[in-house]
């Protein structure tokens, strides 16, 4: 164990959340911010030139978004972890954050000791979850298996792709594919443009189609 305080880096595009959180933060033992921003870009670029052990993480900002920032810092500083507070819970940004690599999602409900406990948590490797975040995942990863596959699926569709076209013929949202397979949305849609390409599909239902003709919803 170090004796070494925790830094960490706020980043919110409401400049009355980011003094709050600042504010909260410094009075909880053991962590320091080091700095704050109002947009991923800009927390990106404070990263870089002095990279905080923990980055306290808003969804829905301008220019770039928590997401997207989230996994860039990820891929670029790999030794920096991630843990979002946002307002939202619903299953495309828990799937989408997750994916991107956060190891911490809190609402904006939670108070100083559950952040300072996410923070900790996520600077060990480990992650805390919001209680309704928790139950969500808790519920996706109830729901039944994804249907066996043939060994050889048909006209070159990889297992990723079987599995999505599969989800489409069960009426499924790309939002609702993307939590059920904890991948983000543009995953998700990338997937499908490629599997509409190596089928000859040119809408959902000619998809869903495909996959009961194939059995690939088995």
């Amino acid at each position: 164990m170090t004796d070494e305080p925790l830094r960490v880096l706020v980043v919110d595009d409401q400049q009355l959340v980011r003094e709050g959180l600042t504010a909260l933060l410094e009075l909880t033992d053991g962590v320091e911010v080091v700095g704050s921003a109002g947009d991923g870009k800009r927390a990106l670029e404070l990263i870089a030139g002095d990279p905080p052990d923990v980055v306290l993480m808003d969804l829905n900002m301008p220019v770039l978004d928590g997401v997207a920032a989230t996994a860039q810092i990820r891929d670029r500083f790999p030794g920096v972890a991630v843990v979002v507070l946002t307002t939202y819970a619903d299953d495309e940004s828990i799937a989408g954050t997750l994916a991107a690599g956060a190891r911490g999602y809190l609402t904006k409900d939670a108070g100083r000791a559950e952040i300072g406990m996410a923070l900790r948590a996520a600077a060990r490797g480990q992650s805390l979850f919001d209680p309704a975040v928790a139950a969500r995942l808790a519920k996706a990863m109830s729901r039944p298996a994804a249907p066996p596959r043939p060994d050889s699926l048909p006209d070159g569709l990889t297992q990723r792709e079987a599995e999505v076209l599969s989800q489409i013929a069960r009426g499924r949202t790309n939002a609702e594919i993307a939590a059920a397979l904890f991948v983000a949305e543009a995953t998700v849609k990338t997937h499908i443009n490629n599997a509409f390409a190596k089928i000859g599909a040119r809408n959902r239902t000619e998809a869903a189609s495909y996959a009961n003709e194939h059995g690939l919803t088995l």
